[in-house]
């Protein structure tokens, strides 16, 4: 029997309404809150929530020395099209380049990594 219930992922970020906003994009979904906690209600899926973090520095990837902490894996049914979508709402890409495999790195507006995977 488990202990516990996962009850939401939270990202550390410098805005959170800006960060829950890009997410809610991405995702689909209603935003709510603002200032220093959000909460981003995806359909039929798990919850996000941002925090504000003052002196917010984004992981570096990939950077052996200094570890990512997590990433999230988002499923697609286009790879192309999604990328094009994210980098519209301002994405970075870390690891896109190889064409051949069934996923690609981006990095959201506060940096941290996520993958778009069409798995």
């Amino acid at each position: 029997m488990a202990l516990a219930k996962l009850g939401v992922v939270v990202l550390d970020c410098p805005d959170p309404v800006a960060l829950a906003g890009f997410y809610a994009e991405v995702l689909g979904g209603s935003v709510d809150g603002e200032g220093d906690w959000v909460d981003l209600k995806v359909p039929g899926g798990q919850s996000l929530a941002f925090q504000a973090a003052p002196g917010f520095v984004p992981p570096a990837w990939p950077a052996p020395e200094h570890s990512q902490q997590f990433h999230l894996d988002l499923t697609v049914d286009d790879l192309d099209a999604a990328e094009r979508g994210v980098l519209a709402l301002g994405a970075k890409p870390l690891d896109a380049a190889d064409r051949s495999r069934g996923f690609r790195v981006y990095a959201d507006p506060a940096g941290h990594p996520f993958c778009l995977c069409a798995c």
